[in-house]
C-alpha cells in the first residue's frame, strides 16, 4: 500500500473537525461511559487514517458509525471475556491465583481465541472450548451437546483450524 492510498491528512483532519465530537457522543450514549467513549473514537479515525480508498465518502457518519460499531463490539465482547476471567479468579485461593503478568497473558490469549472463533457455529465453539477447557472427550462433548461423534469431529477441526492456522 503506498501512501496514495491513505485519506490525505487535510481530509482527515476536516473529517475528525466536522464529525469526532457527533462520534465521541453517540459512543458515549451507547457505552455510558465518556472514558471508554474517547478511546473508541480515537482508534475509529485511526482504523479511517489506515483504510485505503475512503477519500470521497459520500456519507461520512455512516461510514464512521460502521467502523465505531465493529469497534464498540470487539471492546464489549473483550470485556466480557475480562469478566469472565476475573469472576473465575475470583474463585481461585490467593496462592493459587496467577500473578497480574500471567493475568494479562491468559487474558489477551482468551480474547484472541475468542476472536478466531468468531464466526464459527455455536456448536462447533461449544465443543472446542469443553475439549480444549474441560478436557472432554470426542464421545462425551457428542452425549452433551446432544450431536453424533462425526459432527463433533468435524466441529473440532473446523475451531482448531481456526486457531492455530488463522487467515
Amino acid at each position: 500500500m503506498s501512501s496514495a492510498d491513505f485519506l490525505p491528512h487535510e481530509q482527515l483532519g476536516a473529517l475528525y473537525v466536522h464529525h469526532h465530537g457527533w462520534l465521541q457522543a453517540w459512543l458515549r450514549k451507547k457505552l455510558g461511559n465518556a472514558f471508554d467513549a474517547a478511546d473508541l473514537a480515537q482508534d475509529t479515525f485511526l482504523r479511517v487514517l489506515r483504510a485505503p480508498g475512503v477519500d470521497n465518502l459520500a456519507e461520512p457518519r455512516a461510514y464512521l458509525t460502521t467502523v465505531a460499531r465493529n469497534l464498540l463490539i470487539n471492546h464489549v465482547r473483550r470485556r466480557a471475556i475480562e469478566q469472565a476471567y476475573l469472576d473465575a479468579l475470583a474463585l481461585m485461593p490467593e496462592p493459587v491465583a496467577p500473578p497480574p503478568e500471567m493475568r494479562l497473558m491468559v487474558l489477551e490469549t482468551l480474547v484472541e481465541i475468542d476472536r478466531r472463533l468468531n464466526g464459527l457455529p455455536v456448536l462447533a465453539k461449544q465443543a472446542f472450548l469443553l475439549a480444549q477447557l474441560e478436557g472432554l472427550g470426542q464421545g462425551e462433548i457428542a452425549a452433551e451437546l446432544g450431536i453424533s461423534v462425526s459432527t463433533v469431529k468435524r466441529h473440532l477441526a473446523k475451531a482448531a483450524m481456526r486457531c492455530f492456522f488463522p487467515e
